[in-house]
């Protein structure tokens, strides 16, 4: 043990005398700073050519002040590239290489561990020079690991995009870096700028940097956020990349409106229109939606060209979107608040729409006569309407201050307003797009009873018939009760209510004269909730009967084609009459022509020529017709079969016998007359009845209640008929008669004057040679028959 320890001293001895020595011998030697990076390549130059004349023989590389080293490069004996290298296994090993190309000579140490840390010497030895040294102080650089990003939640990013997010957004990232050897900078960088190089260090080896980037805006977008950590320039710095995503917001919304438009863009009513609408700068694309008013519109398509969307919407104006706006809302689709929105005010012409109205104050039910009423015309139109009218029952009502009524704006006033102001009203207007008529205001008027048939109503009935009056009223509405009365010269009298019946706009009286007392005025009167009927329909009751027929009836102004007939009216039985005029042709039962007239006279054309008529007059009132009175057969010849010898008779001889044929007739007809006066002072017996082909006489019985002054002649018609050539003769005139024997008639008679019956008349009488004029006038005067019924 103890030569060992001796030699363990010796050694020590030694060595510390070698260092000594060493260090005193590198005491000039400068030391240069190498870095290498932990797993990298270390490089030392040892520089070979210094000694241009001498050979290298030996190269040694130490570590520290060690004396043993740990590469060796033996050059002796051998080329440059024949060297033997030689590597501690315990240091470097296979790790080292000593490379002399390119200059200078250096060595390489791969894969660097944290170990190989320290100072290294090398020391090249020559053939001839003295040997030189070099020194090395060999850092080794740990980077750092990759850079970790976490938001404002503490939550790791591990995507390559930050976000997205919204403009105005807050971006709040923290870089955190672990390790590192030195310790670590750690900064952000944006879109390649730096921006934040303060960080910190934390607990542990842990250094943070902490980046706020406020409101973000467009121009933001796709922006890139880099943190870096580095220790070295060795090496590229650890960092780690995200690029901003952001919702943006259209930047540009317009609507295109349809080239169909009117004059100032307006629309038509009721007609389809195509419009567009166009945005562009969301991302992502906008969506895009219409609205009319607060109404969403649904009939949409959409395209998308590039960044720009273009949505299409088709719709149907109505008169009630006049004034409406329709907004095209462009929308990011996934922020609702990233929008742009613009509107169209639409202006949508149309027809009038019309709507009447009866005024606001007014009850439509309570309206009497002589109220005040007004009527509302509203109107809507675009462009307004230019003229306003107004309508009553279809026909236009004019502004009239004499019948009380007035326009007034939209508005039409009636004053005073009677039964006659009911019916239907409406009011029109017109612009340039048409004319509207309003709805039908059906307007009441509340009255009191009136009689329907103005004057008195002259109502004919004989002793111990049975006649219905009826008493019409026109109320609204319908009258409520009838009241009767009758009055004569003597007494006014209530009818029982039991004797009528009554149904609101009628009333029904059955009344049945069986004296000449109850011969006198009826008269009915009705009441409704309006009031009572002022003014009672009045019905005269006269004793009647049927008509006498028409005398002196003449066929006169005859022609190729036409002729006239003309009469003189009968007793008119009491009642009023009218005349008809029959005309047969052949057997016919049945009239061919039926001609009515007021008058007894009448005109005949388009006959057929060379047909025999018959002619027949007949006066008729409301108890029947008369007695037939008929004329001389009617005949037209054909023009073509007439000759020279049918010329009508001259006025010498032709008149000459007409009057001596007419004396004849009358002398006959006085005598006829005569023995009929005779007859009715008689006791009456009944009259046999007449032949089938003869119509029977008129009734000789007349009423004799009321006289007057008028004379009428016998029932039996007198007949007389002028050719076409002949002219007419004069008229026969009929004094009054006021003797006794005359034919007294109780209703006041129309006499028939000249005019009325023109040329038509019967022929003047003259006294034939051969006839006593005046023994037949004796003999009429002693029997009490008027003279002016020949």
């Amino acid at each position: 043990m103890a030569p060992h320890v001796a030699l363990l001293l010796l050694l020590c001895l030694v060595r510390g005398h070698t260092k000594t020595v060493l260090q005193d011998k590198l005491a000039g030697v400068r030391t240069v700073d190498v870095q290498a990076v932990e797993g990298m390549v270390a490089q030392f130059p040892c520089d070979l050519g210094t000694a241009a004349n001498d050979k290298v023989y030996m190269v040694f590389w130490f570590r520290d002040d060690a004396g043993i080293p740990l590469y060796s490069f033996d050059v002796r004996g051998k080329h440059l590239s024949e060297a033997r290298h030689w590597s501690a296994p315990e240091v470097f090993g296979p790790r080292a290489h000593f490379s002399t190309a390119p200059p200078p000579a250096s060595l390489l140490v791969r894969d660097v561990k944290r170990r190989d840390e320290g100072v290294y010497r090398c020391r090249v030895d020559f053939r001839n020079t003295q040997t030189t040294s070099f020194r090395y102080n060999l850092t080794v650089v740990v980077p750092p690991e990759k850079p970790v990003v976490v938001d404002r939640w503490g939550r790791v990013i591990n995507a390559t995009t930050l976000g997205p997010h919204e403009e105005g957004d807050d971006v709040l990232l923290t870089c955190r870096v672990l390790g590192g050897r030195p310790e670590p900078s750690v900064r952000w960088l944006v879109n390649g700028v730096l921006v934040d190089e303060e960080y910190e260090h934390n607990t542990g080896d842990v250094i943070e940097n902490r980046l706020l980037w406020p409101a973000i805006r467009r121009a933001d977008y796709a922006a890139v956020f880099t943190c870096q950590a580095a220790n070295s320039p060795l090496v590229p710095p650890k960092e780690v990349s995200l690029v901003l995503d952001m919702f943006l917001r259209p930047l540009t919304v317009e609507i295109k409106k349809p080239a169909e438009t009117g004059e100032g863009g307006a629309l038509t009513a009721e007609r389809r229109y195509e419009v567009a609408c166009e945005s562009a700068g969301s991302r992502p694309p906008a969506a895009v939606t219409w609205h009319k008013g607060k109404r969403q519109l649904k009939r949409i398509t959409e395209e998308l060209r590039d960044n720009l969307t273009v949505s299409a919407m088709s719709f149907v104006p109505t008169l009630d979107d006049d004034g409406k706006p329709i907004s095209c809302r462009a929308e990011n689709p996934n922020v609702t608040s990233l929008f742009l929105e613009t509107s169209w005010t639409i202006s949508v012409v149309y027809p009038p729409v019309v709507k009447l109205r009866l005024g606001s104050s007014l009850a439509a039910g309570d309206i009497k006569e002589g109220d005040d009423v007004y009527f509302e015309c509203h109107v809507r139109a675009n462009p307004p309407a230019r003229k306003l009218s107004w309508l009553h029952d279809d026909r236009p009502l004019a502004h009239n201050a004499t019948a009380r009524v007035f326009h007034s704006n939209q508005s039409l006033v009636l004053q005073k307003v009677t039964r006659h102001s009911s019916g239907r009203y409406a009011c029109s207007a017109l612009n340039a797009e048409g004319e509207t008529v309003s709805n039908e205001l059906h307007f009441r008027v509340k009255y009191a009873p009136s009689c329907r048939s103005g004057g008195v109503s002259v109502v004919g009935a004989a002793r111990g018939e049975s006649v219905v009056i009826v008493c019409e009223v026109d109320a609204d509405p319908p009258a409520a009760v009838f009241k009767w009365k009758f009055n004569n010269s003597g007494e006014t009298l209530d009818v029982a209510a039991d004797r009528y019946t009554s149904n609101g706009s009628a009333s029904s009286l059955k009344y049945t004269p069986v004296a000449d007392l109850d011969y006198g005025t009826l008269s009915c009167a009705a009441a409704n909730e309006v009031g009572a009927q002022l003014a009672p329909c009045v019905f005269q009751m006269v004793a009647a009967g049927k008509p006498h027929a028409p005398r002196n009836c003449t066929l006169w102004n005859q022609t190729a084609d036409s002729a006239e007939v003309s009469c003189v009216a009968g007793f008119d039985g009491g009642l009023p009459q009218r005349f008809l005029l029959e005309v047969y042709s052949g057997g016919d039962d049945k009239p061919r022509v039926n001609l009515s007239a007021e008058e007894p006279s009448w005109t005949l054309r388009g006959l057929e020529w060379d047909v025999r008529f018959r002619l027949v007059a007949v006066a008729v009132n409301s108890k029947g017709r008369s007695a037939p009175a008929r004329l001389d057969d009617l005949l037209f010849p054909d023009p073509e079969k007439r000759t020279a010898s049918e010329s009508p008779l001259g006025a010498g001889a032709a008149g000459a016998a007409s009057a001596a044929a007419a004396g004849a007739a009358a002398a006959v007809a006085l005598a006829g007359a005569a023995w009929r006066a005779a007859r009715r002072r008689r006791k009456p017996r009944k009259p046999p009845a007449p032949p089938p082909d003869k119509a029977p006489d008129l009734d000789d019985a007349e009423p004799d209640l009321i006289p007057n002054n008028y004379c009428e002649t016998s029932s039996a018609p007198c007949l007389a008929a002028s050719s076409p050539g002949r002219p007419a003769p004069a008229p026969l005139a009929t004094p009054a008669c006021n003797g006794p024997g005359a034919s007294w008639t109780w209703g006041a008679r129309a006499s028939v004057p000249a005019a009325a019956l023109g040329r038509s008349a019967s022929a003047s009488l003259r006294p034939a040679p051969d006839l006593n004029v005046d023994a037949i006038k004796e003999k009429l005067l002693d029997n009490r028959i008027p003279e002016s019924c020949v």
